[in-house]
């Protein structure tokens, strides 16, 4: 069932045209900020993949893809979930080196998505990927990697607030990094959500570790595919969002599969099928570089720098008709 949160007494910090500057202004100082911070090149992306190819996001396992047929290929097309496979065997083929890596605009549709203030069934964010040395693949420079996209999003944040005064996101620089492990732990009664929430709420910025394989609980802090994140080396970057009083994830990101990582996960969450495609097969034979990734949303971003109540503020999307009349009664702008 789809869910809004209404703050109390709120009320946009931005007109409908300054909303439009800020979010063109937000999304060019970002990306000049994370391409500078983590050393990335800007390349295109496709929007749809073919099914074959298994270069899809499978997400949790469970979302449908909008799929297509092209008659003058023969074949049936997917809407990208997200690139996070394809932006790898772009490494690849774009001659990338090790410490390099890109970013590009990734736009997909998920249809299965809960409607929320926070989610929509149009998703926008940076994709971005770089290539690392097998001495890279620890916890530490994970770390590292999440401390400099922190910084860049804070630094967009100081730079956005000389530009609209009216804006006042209090972003925190220190992260606090913790295995889902240690926040089952630390709260053993809460649902993972509320864990998060929990969390978030007393450290304002917090990168929960270690996302996709069971806990001791026997259930996992969240459902990741098995064929790009190494689920040791993974995360979630995520803020506390005070318009909302909600945690809210920013980015999804890890250090990739490499194949033995591939081999254990794929066995462990029964999709040997996929040993056959393609992009797979390269993977297991190391034909792949070893490498680091992530996604980082555009539209939540903006929301959280901006003061938004509500995600539909900064995008423009499609939303059920009980979504919008509350949306309308209690001040909230849907685009």
């Amino acid at each position: 069932m789809n869910h809004v949160i209404i703050p109390k007494g709120y009320k946009p910090l931005l007109d409908e045209y300054d909303t439009q500057r800020a979010i063109a202004y937000i999304k060019q100082t970002f990306q000049s900020e994370l391409s500078s911070a983590l050393n990335l090149k800007r390349v295109s992306a496709p929007l749809f993949v073919t099914e074959a190819s298994g270069l899809n996001d499978n997400l949790s396992g469970t979302e449908r893809p909008v799929a297509f047929d092209v008659p003058a290929i023969g074949a049936e097309a997917q809407v990208v979930h997200s690139l996070a496979k394809w932006k790898r065997l772009a490494l690849k083929r774009y001659n990338f080196s090790v410490g390099n890596g890109l970013y590009t605009d990734m736009n997909a549709i998920r249809r299965d998505e809960e409607l929320d203030n926070f989610h929509s069934i149009y998703v926008d964010q940076w994709d971005w990927e770089k290539i690392i040395t097998r001495d890279n693949r620890n916890l530490d420079y994970l770390k590292l990697i999440v401390s400099a996209i922190v910084d860049a999003l804070c630094n967009t944040n100081n730079r956005l607030q000389v530009h609209f005064p009216q804006l006042h996101a209090n972003i925190s620089r220190e992260v606090s990094f913790i295995t889902s492990q240690e926040l089952e732990d630390l709260y053993p009664e809460l649902t993972p959500v509320e864990r998060e929430n929990a969390y978030v709420r007393e450290h304002r910025t917090a990168f929960i570790m270690q996302i996709g394989g069971a806990l001791r609980s026997g259930k996992p802090h969240g459902n990741r595919a098995p064929d790009y994140d190494d689920w040791q080396l993974n995360g979630d970057l995520i803020l506390w969002d005070d318009t909302t009083d909600c945690a809210l994830e920013i980015s999804s990101m890890g250090i990739r599969v490499d194949a033995k990582s591939l081999d254990e996960q794929l066995t462990i969450s029964g999709c040997e099928h996929r040993r056959a495609l393609p992009f797979h097969r390269m993977l297991l034979h190391d034909e792949l570089p070893l490498t680091i990734g992530g996604g980082i949303g555009q539209s939540r971003l903006c929301m959280l720098l901006m003061g938004s109540a509500h995600i539909g503020e900064v995008q423009s999307s499609i939303w059920d008709d009980e979504t919008m009349r509350i949306c309308e009664e209690n001040g909230i702008r849907l685009l």
